[in-house]
């Protein structure tokens, strides 16, 4: 499935991401790896490694995280309710068979597909049930908040 979510024309302030930002990124994903997984602001948590869609750099994000119904993990790209999306979903989209993620005490490489239509309807019922914080995030913005599913990438 293509990403396609465009930026929206209202929204909540995205933080800049400098090296206060960075600096806290480092430490979660540290955090979340010595501790085998774990949570951050209070969802359960992973961590996500992307290639950068500019630099091809490897990129590393904390992000929360909720069970899909096939075993595999989804994530939203909330960015809070700001109008844009965050830099990982332009990685994703331009790499989503370059991706791994951190989660359990496990290293997983994944690929990230989003979702559209009923199945990104069923997903997002389950996650503002599981997390209510994020229909709030979605009335800060006229974006839709992009829903994206990882997957265990097959093995030749």
């Amino acid at each position: 499935m293509s990403f396609n979510t465009h930026r929206g024309t209202r929204g909540a302030r995205q933080p800049k991401a400098g090296p206060v930002f960075r600096w806290f990124n480092h430490l979660m994903a540290r955090r979340i790896r010595r501790r085998g997984g774990g949570t951050f602001m209070g969802f359960n948590a992973l961590v996500l490694t992307t290639i950068g869609a500019k630099s091809g750099r490897e990129r590393t994000n904390p992000v929360g995280w909720f069970p899909d119904k096939d075993g595999g993990w989804l994530i939203v790209a909330s960015a809070a309710g700001a109008p844009g999306n965050p830099a990982w979903y332009h990685n994703l989209a331009a790499h989503p068979d370059k991706v791994r993620i951190d989660v359990d005490g496990r290293e997983v490489a994944v690929v990230a597909e989003q979702l559209h239509g009923a199945e990104r309807a069923e997903a997002w019922r389950r996650i503002i049930e599981a997390a209510p914080r994020f229909a709030q995030y979605q009335v800060k913005t006229d974006r839709e908040l992009p829903i994206i599913r990882l997957v265990p990438r097959r093995t030749a």
